[in-house]
């Protein structure tokens, strides 16, 4: 006996020739009198458990030439190991031929019942009969397959145990319980019950085992515990898991069947009320129930001729398609959109011109000027009978209020209104649609626009017409002609629905940030407005009348819990939204709203009231500054006016001198071809103006001069920089600063001709912005300064030059050469 009773409970005997003494007339028999000491070893995927008569398939090659050899002997006994990774049929692929290390020690010996083999190269099936345990001493060999010399683990007869018989009838018990949740292992407890007693526990643990479903390591570690007791114990740990795994399946199996069964019955049950439907007349089948809705919908429309003919005959067609037929509902889908576009349905203008001034009154403080040029225009189709056939366009800076009028004015002639960008489309096919022949076509974005209006006359807005772009897939700007084009959208094809539609009734309005971005023939075909932005005083009356009071509702405030003063909202705007639209303001606003709200529910007071002392602390440090008015005006420095797509602004222009010996210029500031021309243009007309002077030669003849304009990361060109650029090279040649708050703009012919410029309502209201109250403008320019109105011209000081000499005279303190008349404003 190896091993002694442990525990309190019967040991088991590893038998060997040394134990037999009695010459095998005892109680037991020797395991070497019926099994053999060496056995050829078939690694296995799960181990197997002695007694027990079980199929099994292998398929590797040299385990296929083991067991051939084995079928012609009388005793063709094997030992079953469990391999520590992948074996053949275990569904891990053809796993290499296993060597000792990849072994376990313990195993199974077991007799080949029978045998057979699928083909020549097909695995063999067979039925093999375990015996006991084996303990695997040492392999002799390695190929053509294992062979190994083995002791046998036999176990004593089982003694009356009151806790084994305990831990048997738990076994039993757990496996009756495993029975009623997971009605399958019904047939293993019928086997369980015919194969073991309470009498041999060890047997009773080992079938127990093998009828769960651990993993191949877990029951290896069963099979090599020797210990009854022990091993009983962790069989009672396999069934208690199994319990709980087929309670969790059985539940999961019954949600699946009640959603099923669920499912399953709302489904007889419409099929159930579509027959009844169908029998009392309430309903009909679905290729007819779209039939009948697309000729209802036909009823109440008035096409053209040649929609209608073509809605008849794509009915027609549908009729004769199956409803599972791809072709249906390509063709469903077009008889939707021809169905669904409001012909021949238009709403009614509102011809009341006060009303409409009224609206945009409501809606925009300031902009009289357009408000004025839209009442008009308004009024000219009110006595056409028609507001259409223009398309107006809408140019300004950002935040002036372009799309918010033209919401006011659909809603002040009572139509309905459609928006949409057309910044960075590039395909055409967005404005004429796709061909049906695409997966996926559907028509362009104005008969989008007409369907979700429900009208043949709504307001629509082409936002960012100068951001259109261009693509290999066509050009969208050329495909926006024969929209915009009064004398062709009468007949506007497009390529989905392929039936023409009439857009001469719509109301186009575009907007833009500047023109020279717009196509010149696309921009021949609108009305231009232009929006030059707000002044200071504009911009207090909005956001007194719009912005403080939308922002203090948005934020969930009261009128009584937050109040920005006039002299505060001065400040704002003065010092940190500069910008001509009120974007800018809005956002600081909003700011101030926030932290207004913060400061609330922080309970540090009830209610606030913005000072112009207390806007540092609610909106930090200012973000501009006024350089046409920060410290003395130095020798070399003037002030120019430049418009920008974002409205008109003030440019320094500033000139300094390096005594070189020799004559040089040079300019800085990223400047473009135009203001570089501009400065070389200054310079020499500035030289021919000193000329005569011996000291204003010698000054040039002698010096570098270096001119530049400041922020130069910021690229900068235009034909209005010239008299600026000469007014600073004069200043600095003759040593004299120019006039304090003294701005100008203009462009300079070689012969000191002060040419006419653009924008100047922009500039006009960049130097009331900046503080500036003395302009210097071209005299050609009188005319447009004249039509400004009269709250932009208000406390200007202008003064009008025709050249350079009168533009010296104006820009010096006391005047220098012949002056011209000023004239005040």
């Amino acid at each position: 006996m190896a091993e002694q009773e442990r525990d309190g409970e019967p040991a088991v005997e590893v038998l060997d020739k040394a134990d037999d003494r009695d010459g095998g007339q005892g109680n037991l028999i020797l395991a070497r009198d019926v099994l053999p000491d060496t056995l050829p070893i078939v690694p296995v995927g799960r181990p197997l458990f002695p007694r027990m008569t079980l199929p099994m398939v292998l398929g590797s090659e040299g385990t296929r030439a083991m067991i051939e050899s084995l079928l012609g002997d009388k005793k063709r006994h094997v030992g079953l190991v469990l391999r520590r990774g992948p074996t053949p049929g275990d569904g891990a692929g053809e796993a290499p031929p296993a060597r000792p290390d990849d072994l376990y020690d313990v195993g199974v010996v077991a007799e080949i019942q029978h045998a057979a083999q699928s083909g020549p190269q097909g695995p063999i099936q067979m039925i093999v009969s375990t015996h006991d345990r084996f303990r695997v001493d040492r392999y002799l060999r390695e190929e053509p397959w294992l062979l190994a010399r083995v002791r046998y683990i036999a176990e004593t007869d089982m003694t009356p145990n009151d806790e084994l018989k305990a831990y048997s009838l738990s076994v039993v018990n757990s496996i009756k319980e495993l029975v009623k949740v997971n009605p399958l292992h019904k047939e293993e407890l019928s086997l369980l019950m015919q194969r073991a007693n309470l009498s041999e526990p060890g047997r009773l643990a080992d079938i127990a085992a093998a009828l769960t479903t651990a993993d191949p390591p877990v029951l290896q570690e069963v099979l090599e515990t020797l210990s009854i007791r022990r091993r009983l114990h962790k069989v009672l740990e396999l069934l208690r898991r199994e319990i709980e795994i087929s309670a969790l399946q059985t539940r999961i199996q019954k949600q699946i069947e009640e959603r099923l069964s669920k499912q399953q019955r709302e489904f007889f049950l419409r099929e159930q009320l579509k027959a009844i439907k169908k029998e009392l007349g309430l309903a009909k089948e679905g290729k007819a129930a779209e039939v009948e809705r697309f000729e209802q919908r036909l009823a109440e429309l008035n096409p053209t001729p040649e929609a209608r003919g073509r809605i008849e005959e794509e009915l027609e067609k549908l009729r004769l398609l199956e409803p599972n037929s791809p072709e249906f509902a390509v063709a469903r889908a077009y008889l939707d959109w021809l169905t669904i576009l409001p012909w021949g349905v238009h709403t009614e203008d509102v011809g009341d011109l006060a009303r409409a001034e009224r609206i945009l009154d409501e809606d925009h403080f300031g902009l009289e000027d357009v408000k004025q040029r839209i009442v008009e225009f308004l009024a000219v189709g009110l006595l056409k009978g028609r507001i259409a056939g223009s398309i107006l366009c809408f140019v300004g800076p950002p935040g002036v209020g372009k799309t918010s009028v033209g919401r006011s004015i659909a809603r002040a002639i009572g139509r309905n209104f459609y928006r949409f960008s057309l910044g960075g489309m590039r395909d055409e096919a967005e404005i004429k649609g796709h061909r049906r022949t695409y997966i996926g076509a559907m028509p362009g974005k104005f008969l989008q626009a007409i369907r979700a209006c429900r009208s043949a006359n709504p307001v629509i807005m082409l936002d960012e017409v100068d951001k259109i772009g261009a693509s290999f897939q066509g050009d969208p700007a050329s495909a926006l002609l024969e929209v915009l084009d009064p004398e062709q959208n009468r007949d506007f094809l497009d390529h989905y629905l392929d039936v023409r539609f009439d857009l001469s009734n719509v109301f186009f309005i575009c907007t833009a940030n500047q023109e020279d971005t717009i196509p010149r023939p696309l921009l021949d075909r609108m009305e231009v407005i232009r929006l030059a932005g707000y002044i200071l005083e504009e911009k207090l009356e909005i956001a007194r009348r719009y912005l403080v009071p939308k922002q203090r509702e948005a934020h969930g405030l009261k009128t009584g819990q937050l109040r920005i003063d006039r002299p505060a909202l001065r400040a704002i705007v003065d010092g940190y939204a500069r910008e001509p639209g009120v974007r800018g303001l809005e956002q600081c606003v909003r700011k101030v709203a926030r932290k207004a709200a913060r400061r609330l529910v922080a309970k540090e007071a009830d209610a606030f009231r913005v000072k112009a002392a207390d806007v540092p602390e609610w909106l930090g440090r200012r973000r501009f500054r006024d350089e046409a008015r920060r410290g003395r005006a130095a020798p070399g420095v003037a002030t120019g006016l430049a418009w920008t797509s974002l409205g008109g602004e003030t440019l320094q222009v500033e000139a300094t001198a390096v005594e070189t010996g020799e004559a040089g210029f040079k300019q800085t500031g990223q400047l473009g071809k135009v203001m570089v021309e501009s400065s070389e243009i200054a310079y020499t007309v500035v030289r021919a103006w000193l000329d005569g002077r011996p000291e204003g030669r010698a000054f040039f003849a002698r010096r570098f001069i270096h001119l530049h304009v400041p922020a130069g990361a910021t690229p900068k060109d235009g034909p209005s920089a010239g008299v600026t650029m000469a007014a600073a090279l004069s200043s600095l040649a003759l040593g004299r600063p120019l006039r304090a708050g003294l701005a100008m703009t203009g462009e300079l012919t070689l012969t000191g001709r002060v040419m006419p410029v653009g924008g100047i309502k922009e500039k006009a209201i960049a130097a009331k912005r900046a503080g500036v109250r003395r302009i210097l403008l071209p005299a050609e320019n009188r005319e447009e300064y004249e039509e400004l109105p009269s709250h932009i011209r208000r406390g200007l000081d202008i003064r009008f030059v025709r050249t350079f000499d009168e533009t010296m005279a104006e820009a010096f303190p006391g005047g220098r050469g012949r002056k011209s008349q000023p004239r005040k404003s």
